[in-house]
């Protein structure tokens, strides 16, 4: 059967007759080498060379890159093994199969020239082949040759190694500047080891005793100029053509628009720079229903279904994740920068999608019974680098999960919603919201905040388990302390708390073992960005000053702002060559543009202390005593110039102390506006065009200096800052006994048993434990901690002792055992009557099987309404249930369940019923969308196995 697919699928690739594709040879439509080494995009087209032979040459640089030879929407796509991954040897040659599958790999050790060579003379079966074709010679040009001025930074690298950045102008006295940038240290893609850039009469500038300081102003805003776009466009959208849209682009690598990377972008910096382009960004990420929508009764808010879209996440994004919301952040950056006859429109705009998104978020993702929303952490959506490594064949526990990050996001969404219901007079609306914040933050702080680590938990455990986690993301952290859900002292013991490497803080901590380097084992600049903000907020003088290195490093060495960076060396990539699958950053974009608007944040905001509200500005600059003495030097004043705000144009200087020896921080002493005494925060109406702002600071404050150090080999994976690995639990020999599988951990390694997420024993050994107070029904879970160093694993799969009724789907009154492709809008279906014999508390879960798209891909994700009823029609349990994508292997995946309806019932007949909700493909921004949810239809559908019922209490 598999096989008679295959050749009809590589059939279909083909054509007899090449009438009218000239250039594709026999391909009936273009095919194109994609992967990690061009961002996956369409810049290598497959060249026909006659005889049934294609070719694409390509320079890559050194790395472990996954690839794939695809068309230009991923209709069709050509891989080695659909059920595993390939690396590739040089001059060997590999069948591929006209299927979708994981990505293959190509090892590459120095920056060379690959030449791909396709022969499909026999469509059933193309042949691969790749071979290095030459290495580029180095540049020998001297690119500051003839300039006036210039200074170089040298930085350590890895392993003693150290790279030299220079700067140069052809004229520091110049009102705008050339600048060129070279580096030493190897860039993570081919190109010359040099830049050059130049500033704009439209863009502020810097002058501030180092050339180096202003010039890397002036790059960010460079990178912000080739961010800003007239076209976007992604492979998957549109048939991969161009969408007009006066936008930012992502990076260089990526050329769309994300709901996340855009908000966070925007809140940072962007919107303060280029509020115009922040709001149609923000527009562009809005979307209604598609025509001919019908509504399910349950679905919340307007007709025509305006909301935030969720474009990215697992198992067909919203709701298994649900961090769209990020996209407050963004608008009330845009709101605070727009001017008014601007501002209203989109205030207005703003207000019905928050409302729309907030409304079905509280029905499709909150848990009353936590007072948590449920989803995947914000940005860390590669769940193998974040995750338990058993949740990628169940991503309903993923999606039960709840995540700080996704849930103080879902605070600022709500305290943004209040302030604008309450400004366009819907004051019941401002107090419903104002209402669910407050109790919001309150189930924050009860429920994940971790004492015994003064930090947030970044994550539970998902349903049957629900315990917070010893995990911990920088990211999460920092929003939890700017948005105010953590106050002060708690802010204060995060700032200490946080672990720092030698090149700054990691977006995870503790790292997983066996990743490569992606979110895992990585600094991103973005989220650098935000722990700065926080450290700032709180006068954290050490975490800030780690940050501010951090930050001025990558953008030094890599020329750019780059999208992540290895944590232990600060490179945009380690090699690996004892184990290449470890090797990364996996892919790495320049200019990425969270990057860029942290990184112009940090000296607008930060450094020079301006931020944006509503009712006008406020100064407050963060400058400490290793800032002012190691990088304004001599410098006596720093200016920041030409930086114009709602069309007023500012200068702000800074009267800079003497510099010291000492460490702490310059607090503000005075301000004035044009030489009149102000405070700091000025109102609009009191700030004039080319207003000059000067601001004086006091004697240095000691500040706050706790910050917690960590250090590692970059290719060492030890119990000092790496978790375990999860273990696993079996049925034991005796009754209530789990047997403890230590999955690989050895000696030096404890495990701590959950029931029902409550700690009952800590630090047992492997083998079998009993519970000697096991109730009749109950939920069990264990993690790994070591002894050394306290670091702990996420959770074991959960266990549950309960009894479980296994319920059969009805057609036409007909009990099956296997329903193929339910789930069109409006239909219903009906499961065999339930008789419940014990009362307590029991687990609802549909077993179905979603192959609708790949895990990590697809808008496709089953979203449905689940209700349970009594004898007499009452209903006993009522809610969203979700049934993500599921992996699928050669021998095709098992079925799987979907989150669990809890209830508690008592002994009677009970009736299943199962009805349409909604998920991001019924969205018309998703109409080109190429895969299943798109340009055929929205996709709700999936095979359904039955029910199941589980006791567990």
């Amino acid at each position: 059967m598999f096989k008679t697919t295959h050749l009809l699928a590589a059939a279909a690739l083909f054509s007899a007759s090449a009438a009218g594709i000239a250039d594709s040879g026999t391909l009936a439509a273009p095919m194109y080498l994609r992967g990690g080494f061009n961002g996956w995009g369409l810049d290598h087209p497959l060249a026909y060379k006659g005889n049934g032979v294609y070719e694409a040459e390509i320079l890559v640089s050194p790395g472990y890159h996954g690839f794939k030879i695809g068309s230009k929407d991923w209709s069709a796509e050509w891989v080695i093994d659909p059920g595993a991954t390939v690396t590739i040897a040089a001059g060997t040659s590999y069948r591929m199969q006209a299927r979708p599958g994981p990505e293959d790999y190509l090892f590459v050790k120095k920056t060379s020239t690959w030449r791909f060579t396709i022969d499909a003379s026999d469509p059933a079966a193309p042949l691969m082949r790749a071979v290095q074709t030459a290495t580029p010679p180095a540049s020998t040009a001297d690119p500051h040759q003839g300039h006036a001025a210039g200074s170089a930074s040298e930085y350590r690298i890895s392993d003693g190694a150290s790279a030299t950045v220079r700067y140069s102008t052809p004229d520091a006295t110049a009102t705008r500047r050339s600048y060129t940038q070279s580096t030493t240290m190897a860039l993570r893609d081919p190109g010359p080891q040099s830049t050059t850039y130049q500033e704009a009469a439209n863009r502020p500038t810097v002058r501030s005793g180092s050339l180096a300081f202003d010039a890397l102003f002036a790059l960010a805003l460079d990178d912000m100029k080739q961010d800003a776009v007239a076209q976007i466009k992604d492979g998957n959208y549109n048939g991969a053509a161009a969408i007009d849209c006066d936008c930012f682009e992502t990076g260089e690598k990526w050329h769309y628009v994300w709901t996340r990377d855009l908000s966070y972008a925007a809140d940072l910096g962007l919107a303060m720079l280029d509020s115009e382009r922040v709001r149609n960004s923000l527009n562009f990420k809005l979307s209604g229903y598609r025509p001919g929508i019908t509504r399910a009764p349950q679905v919340a808010g307007s007709a025509d279904g305006l909301q935030i879209v969720q474009d990215t996440g697992s198992g067909g994004s919203w709701p298994v994740s649900t961090d769209r919301v990020a996209w407050a952040l963004g608008a009330e950056a845009a709101l605070n920068t727009l001017p008014p006859a601007q501002r209203a429109p989109f205030a207005a705009r703003a207000l019905e999608a928050l409302v729309n998104t907030l409304e079905n978020d509280r029905i499709a993702a909150f848990d009353s019974a936590s007072g948590l929303y449920m989803g995947e952490q914000s940005f860390l959506d590669w769940r193998d680098q974040s995750y338990a490594a058993w949740i990628v064949t169940d991503l309903a526990s993923l999606a039960s999960s709840k995540a700080l990050s996704t849930n103080v996001l879902h605070y600022k969404a709500l305290t943004l919603a209040t302030s604008l219901a309450h400004d366009s007079g819907d004051l019941a609306r401002s107090a419903k919201y104002a209402g669910w914040a407050d109790a919001l933050k309150r189930s924050i702080n009860e429920r994940l905040w971790l004492e015994d680590a003064g930090m947030y938990s970044s994550l539970t455990a998902p349903h049957f388990d629900g315990a917070p986690l010893h995990k911990f993301d920088w990211l999460g952290q920092a929003l939890a302390i700017l948005t105010g859900v953590a106050d002060g002292e708690r802010a204060r013991r995060i700032l200490a708390s946080y672990p720092h490497g030698p090149m700054g803080a990691p977006v995870i901590y503790p790292q997983q073992p066996g990743m490569p380097v992606y979110h895992n084992r990585a600094i991103w600049p973005f989220v650098t960005a935000y722990g700065l903000k926080a450290a700032s907020l709180h006068a954290n003088v050490s975490v800030a000053d780690a940050a501010y290195d951090t930050l001025m490093r990558g953008a030094a060495l890599n020329l750019s702002n780059m999208e992540n960076l290895e944590w232990i060396s600060g490179q945009p990539l380690l090699l690996d060559e004892q184990h290449p699958g470890l090797i990364g950053p996996v892919i790495n974009s320049k200019r990425q543009l969270w990057s860029v608007g942290g990184y112009l944040g940090m000296v607008i905001g930060n450094v020079f202390g301006v931020s944006v509200s509503g009712s006008g500005i406020k100064v407050r600059p963060f400058i400490t005593a290793k800032l002012r003495r190691e990088t304004f030097g001599a410098a006596s004043v720093i200016t920041l110039d030409n930086l114009t705000v709602r069309g007023k144009r500012i200068k702000v200087r800074i009267t800079l102390p003497d510099a010291t020896t000492k460490t702490g921080y310059y607090p503000l002493k005075t301000i004035t506006v044009n030489g009149a005494a102000a405070a700091q925060s000025i109102g609009w109406e009191q700030l004039p065009d080319n207003a000059t702002i000067d601001v004086a600071l006091g004697s240095l404050q000691q500040g706050d200096q706790q910050i917690r150090r960590v250090d590692a080999a970059p290719y060492a994976e030890g119990p000092d800052v790496f978790g375990p690995r999860e273990p696993s639990i079996a049925q034991g020999t005796r009754a209530a006994t789990l047997r403890i599988d230590a999955n690989v951990n050895g000696a030096g390694t404890v495990y701590n048993v959950y029931r029902d997420g409550k700690l009952i024993a800590a630090g047992v050994g492997a083998g079998d434990w009993r519970d000697r107070a096991a109730p009749a029904a109950a939920c069990y879970a264990i993690e790994a901690q070591f002894s050394v160093s306290g670091n702990r694993s996420h959770h074991s799969v959960p266990r549950c002792t309960g009894t479980a009724i296994e319920v059969a789907a009805m057609v036409n009154g007909v009990a099956q055992p296997h329903v193929k492709d339910w789930g069109k809008p409006g239909e219903r279906l009906r499961f065999g009557a339930i008789r419940i014999a014990q009362a307590g508390e029991y687990g609802v879960q549909v077993r179905y099987h979603n192959g609708a798209n790949q895990i990590n891909l697809g808008i496709s994700g089953g979203v449905k309404w689940l209700v349970l009823k009594d004898a007499s029609g009452r209903i006993a349990a009522q809610d969203v249930v979700q049934l993500p994508h599921a992996r699928i292997d050669k021998t095709g995946a098992p079925p799987v369940m979907s989150t669990p309806l809890h209830t508690r019932l008592t002994p009677g007949l009970y009736a299943l019923e199962m009805s349409d909700f909604y998920n991001m493909s019924y969205l018309q921004s998703n109409s080109t969308f190429s895969a299943a949810g798109g340009a055929e239809g929205p996709s709700n559908k999936f095979d359904v196995y039955g029910a199941r019922l589980l006791r567990l209490k």
